[in-house]
């Protein structure tokens, strides 16, 4: 099929330039004025036509000031007009928008689209899909980094809590007791309060493996060696 005018096949559906049909049929009319005029046949913007805003360049390759509009036609309405032409020309167009139109909807390109949207998503689930990979590479050894901090741990016991605030143990667990943070139990065993936990401690079954001695121990997190810490500067000052 030899080709009349520029069909742009960029879009989901083809378009021809409403200035370039105009041209092509010999109207002498204004494109402003007669655009607006085929309109008034109920054309309708974004569905049977929609609106191009670009810049003209001059002989000598600059640029006009002024913005020029064209309008991307639908090959339906690019039929229509054909046809309300009345001439030999008219006819002639109406007829290879046809055949463009049969050949849009032929199986073959049906199918042919149809795989090209497929490839086109499957390319865009890669990209994520690469994405979402790189994002794990980079995230993995900050996840490992935090894992490893737990598992050494960042939670200590009342000892080794007070030796690293540089304070004595009884020292330390009698603060804590005072300040109503922890209490013994009837066993004897060192509890935090409930109502001031808060984040401060955690109670963790434990199992001694040398002795097989198992039972739960209260430990004291990141936050509360920071919060006693700052406490006990305060009750010292």
């Amino acid at each position: 099929m030899n080709e009349l005018i520029t069909v742009n096949y960029d879009g989901e559906t083809p378009t021809v330039s409403g200035r370039e049909l105009r041209a092509a049929l010999g109207i002498k009319t204004s494109y402003t004025q007669w655009f607006d005029r085929m309109t008034e046949y109920g054309f309708l913007e974004n569905e049977d036509f929609t609106t191009v805003r670009k810049k003209v360049s001059r002989a000598d390759g600059s640029v006009m000031p002024q913005t020029q509009y064209d309008h991307a036609l639908t090959i339906p309405m690019a039929k229509e007009i054909c046809m309300l032409q009345r001439n030999d020309k008219g006819k002639m167009f109406r007829q290879y928008f046809i055949k463009v139109e049969e050949a849009w909807n032929s199986p073959e390109m049906v199918m042919k689209r149809a795989l090209d949207y497929a490839n086109a998503s499957v390319k865009q689930l890669q990209i994520k899909v690469s994405a979402l990979s790189v994002d794990n590479e980079i995230m993995k050894p900050k996840a490992d980094y935090f894992d490893e901090l737990v598992e050494r741990n960042t939670l200590t016991n009342f000892r080794e809590t007070a030796k690293q605030l540089d304070v004595k143990e009884k020292a330390f667990i009698q603060f804590l007791i005072e300040h109503k943070y922890i209490y013994r139990d009837k066993r004897g065993k060192l509890m935090p309060y409930a109502d001031k936990n808060n984040g401060l401690f955690e109670v963790k079954e434990c199992f001694n493996e040398k002795t097989q001695w198992s039972g739960t121990q209260t430990l004291v997190t990141p936050k509360g060696r920071e919060t006693f810490r700052l406490l006990m500067l305060k009750a010292i000052a």
